[in-house]
């Protein structure tokens, strides 16, 4: 049986490293996705974030292509608009789910795709929301078996709380994701939710 541990960084690096540390545990990165926030000004996603090769994945790609050069899953990192959120840099699995969100396959464009991936709805309402106020999201589907060492993996990197994060969002009037609610531009709105 496969299952799906799936975590969100408030750090871009640290979302990187567990991606970088799952696929050195013998990972597919097949299995592996990360999925962030691209704004055009290019507050979401800077070069400093990107590995050599990115760039083109990041400026070029087009609705439906998610391209880059070289070995890993952060090398295939793409742009893909979806609408309501607008771009997201995403490879992986939930890349190509989300390609059929933008091409209309997918209802309910992340969050439509996050649930069609397995996430309960619940859940993928928070994971929605965070990705929309700029948090990154890791996802990766492992046998049963592989499970608690994917998440020990992950967990080394700083994720936040997603129940945390869920009430914090509800304490201050969240209700649900909302894809018509543009998302935040200021890394200090990110910052306000940060487990200490």
């Amino acid at each position: 049986m496969t299952v799906t541990i799936t975590h969100v960084y408030d750090d871009y690096e640290e979302a990187q490293d567990a991606v970088e540390d799952l696929e050195d545990a013998g990972f597919s990165a097949s299995d592996i996705s990360i999925v962030r926030r691209h704004s055009e000004d290019g507050d979401s996603l800077d070069r400093g974030d990107m590995e050599e090769g990115d760039e083109g994945a990041a400026t070029g790609a087009t609705l439906g292509g998610v391209v880059g050069a070289g070995a890993g899953l952060l090398a295939s990192l793409g742009v893909i608009a979806i609408p309501g959120i607008g771009p997201l840099v995403a490879a992986g699995v939930l890349a190509a789910t989300l390609t059929g969100a933008a091409g209309g396959a997918v209802t309910g464009g992340l969050l439509g795709a996050l649930v069609d991936y397995g996430i309960e709805e619940d859940e993928a309402h928070v994971y929605a929301e965070s990705v929309r106020r700029g948090s990154t999201l890791v996802s990766v589907r492992v046998p049963e078996a592989r499970a608690d060492e994917a998440d020990r993996i992950m967990r080394q990197h700083d994720p936040i709380d997603i129940q945390e994060r869920g009430r914090a969002y509800r304490e201050a009037g969240w209700t649900a994701y909302d894809p018509t609610v543009p998302g935040y531009q200021d890394e200090m709105m990110r910052g306000r939710y940060r487990q200490l």
